[in-house]
């Protein structure tokens, strides 16, 4: 049953993240590889997902982050009130404990994948903060993420992306205080490469699960 779960979603990521219609066909030696890959790929996400849960263990319990496997990868979501102060796009000290753990197992073991950064808002309009729109003011605090993980944690900057999607994709209701809340937030999503494959060879290399610096029991 996993197996099979494994392979529906290594077919869904192929076509979800390439963006565009893939035919897999049977004993196709290119398709093989590119579902190899994939397969390898999901395997590593989700030897990230357990040790993030581990190193995080206290986070996720307070229910400040929550760890999601999704299409566009492994999304770590974070608070956006732990991150920042209402209005404000920089990040509380209060974060960097959280932020540090975070950024350890980026760099140390999934230095292969590609990093997105995403800043959401509740639709609360802006009215004293100074920025012209909660698009604004998301993008700012993505943005603000990125730079730490940059300057602060020597992440390579080829590896990061940074976007704002303001009010417009809430995860809950904006009537209710609790809603507003889970929809301020910032998700590190920790993205799947998918390769073009021609003439039967892939183009691009596998990202690879790094090591861990320390033994995990």
């Amino acid at each position: 049953m996993k197996k099979l779960w494994q392979v529906g979603l290594i077919v869904f990521m192929g076509l979800a993240l390439a963006g565009c219609t893939f035919i897999f066909q049977s004993g196709r030696r290119s398709d093989k590889q590119k579902i190899d890959e994939l397969s390898q790929q999901l395997d590593n996400l989700a030897q990230a997902k357990k040790l993030l849960e581990e190193r995080l263990g206290q986070e996720i319990t307070d229910k400040q982050v929550k760890l999601q496997m999704m299409e566009k990868g492994l999304v770590i979501t974070v608070v956006g009130d732990l991150l920042f102060d209402s209005g404000k796009a920089k990040i509380r000290q209060e974060a960097y404990p959280l932020l540090d753990k975070v950024a350890t197992v980026l760099k140390d073991n999934m230095a292969g994948f590609n990093i997105g950064i995403e800043g959401y808002t509740d639709n609360v309009p802006i009215r004293h903060s100074g920025w012209r729109s909660n698009w604004e003011l998301s993008t700012a605090r993505s943005l603000s993420v990125l730079h730490f993980l940059v300057k602060e944690k020597g992440i390579s900057p080829e590896r990061l992306s940074a976007i704002g999607f303001g009010e417009y994709r809430p995860v809950a209701s904006n009537d209710t205080r609790e809603g507003r809340k889970l929809n301020r937030r910032v998700e590190i999503v920790i993205q799947p490469k998918v390769t073009k494959v021609k003439e039967g060879r892939a183009q691009s290399e596998e990202p690879a699960m790094s090591e861990p610096q320390e033994n995990l029991k």
